[in-house]
């Protein structure tokens, strides 16, 4: 079991001399006599999430894989180096979703000597971990410290923000937007077409990139509405859906994420909105059994893995995620964030060390050894620019049961069925990474 600790634990934890605990256990058991050899250091890996706040149901869900992840490593006798296998301790930093907060966590982590830094959900808080991470290694190198990326999809960030401290483990925005615009301009029964997304950053890249691709390949189809709404603030989005409504569009793209798609979906569900929805994001956190019936056939997604791929080695896997997550309010599993950690430990293995810098270069065109995933996923990490490429699906939502739809979502009767197969090498774009900052 991984190890799971939070700031204020930690400090009870030293004053009081308690052991650490995980979800379920403690990773070990006290010392029966005094001769018995101490447990081995655990590698400590900082989560900094909004685990609280508008969009803390993400943050948790996210903490749900990473602790699965965790644990799948430590059943298996941990981290295995030169001087003994050491098990992964996971600790809980929340960010309450503010970037100002966040870099607050990262001073703490840092302070605690944690030398791995996991964050994702808003690219306006990785670029600002970035920057602050680029500034500590470089005035700091003895605590020197990796930043490993699963959601911020901004492609600036490996781009012209890349850095040699940050891997990003998700498909970055254009290559998730390549995969649903080419789906969505094969569809000849939309010619019109609403832009809706979150006023930062990432949101407004995928509103500006979406027109781009758009016009690319469907130039006789017609944007009639573009809308960008402040991050985790709108409670109502039925004037939002009531835009769209009047302006006829039979198809709504977004790359909204937690509450922000929640809702929203709800209200088009509310207003009667028959518009099909290409989302980033819709396939999880509420939004099936948010819209339900109304749903079928008219919700797509795409994701680097979905439960209802089809194969032996999918179902199997995902029935243990079930089976060691029973609520169906916990079901969230994505590929991307078991392979970062599976990437982790397969690179410090190699680099017989868990020094950043090694463990960096280990990971620099390393191919994901699946394993550990009971060889589900596939996928490299790109050394020029520090992204993971990894096929990608792209699915439409669809009633439990039916059409190849063995798994629902969330306990909400509805799933999701594959439209769409794109490989790793075809998820591939161009970068512009100039790779500042190697030691």
């Amino acid at each position: 079991m991984p190890v799971i600790t939070s700031p204020r634990r930690r400090l009870r934890r030293a004053l009081l001399g308690l052991a650490a605990w995980s979800l379920t256990a403690p990773l070990v058991a006290a010392p029966a006599a005094a001769t018995q050899r101490s447990p081995a250091a655990p590698v400590r890996l900082a989560l900094i999430e909004g685990l609280s706040g508008s969009f803390g149901n993400a943050g948790e869900a996210v903490f749900r894989n990473l602790v699965w992840a965790a644990e799948r490593v430590n059943a298996r006798g941990g981290v295995k180096l030169p001087g003994g296998a050491r098990p992964l301790e996971l600790v809980r930093f929340d960010s309450k979703g503010t970037p100002e907060e966040a870099l607050a966590m990262l001073r703490a982590a840092i302070d605690q000597r944690i030398a791995y830094v996991f964050q994702g959900n808003s690219s306006a808080t990785a670029a600002a971990l970035i920057d602050a991470i680029n500034k500590h290694n470089e005035r700091d190198p003895a605590r020197r410290v990796l930043f490993l990326n699963y959601a911020a999809v901004d492609p600036v960030l490996t781009n012209e923000k890349c850095s040699f401290w940050h891997f990003r483990f998700d498909a970055h925005a254009d290559m998730r937007l390549a995969a649903l615009v080419d789906v969505l301009a094969e569809d000849r029964a939309v010619d019109k077409v609403y832009l809706i997304g979150q006023d930062y950053s990432f949101g407004q890249h995928v509103v500006r990139k979406s027109r781009e691709l758009i016009t690319q390949r469907r130039p006789d189809m017609r944007i009639v509405g573009e809308e960008l709404h402040p991050l985790g603030r709108v409670k109502d989005f039925l004037p939002y859906v009531a835009k769209i409504k009047a302006s006829g569009a039979q198809a709504v793209v977004t790359g909204n994420w937690g509450n922000d798609l929640t809702l929203l979906v709800k209200a088009a569900r509310e207003a009667g909105l028959e518009a099909r929805f290409y989302t980033f994001y819709g396939n999880a956190l509420g939004v099936p059994a948010a819209l339900g019936e109304s749903g079928v056939g008219k919700v797509l997604a795409v994701a680097e893995w979905h439960p209802n791929v089809g194969t032996p080695s999918s179902d199997a896997f995902y029935q243990s995620f079930r089976k060691r997550f029973p609520n169906p309010a916990d079901d969230y599993l994505h590929m991307r964030m078991q392979a970062m950690i599976e990437m982790l430990v397969q690179a410090m293995e190699r680099a017989g060390s868990v020094d950043p810098v090694s463990v960096a270069q280990a990971l620099e065109g390393a191919r994901l050894d699946a394993r550990g995933l009971h060889g589900v996923h596939q996928g490299y990490m790109r050394g020029a620019d520090h992204q993971f490429i990894q096929p990608l699906y792209v699915s439409v939502m669809q009633r439990a049961g039916t059409d190849g739809v063995r798994f629902d979502n969330e306990g909400s009767g509805y799933g999701f069925r594959t439209v769409r197969f794109v490989a790793p090498a075809q998820t591939e774009v161009a970068t512009t990474c100039r790779m500042p900052g190697r030691p």
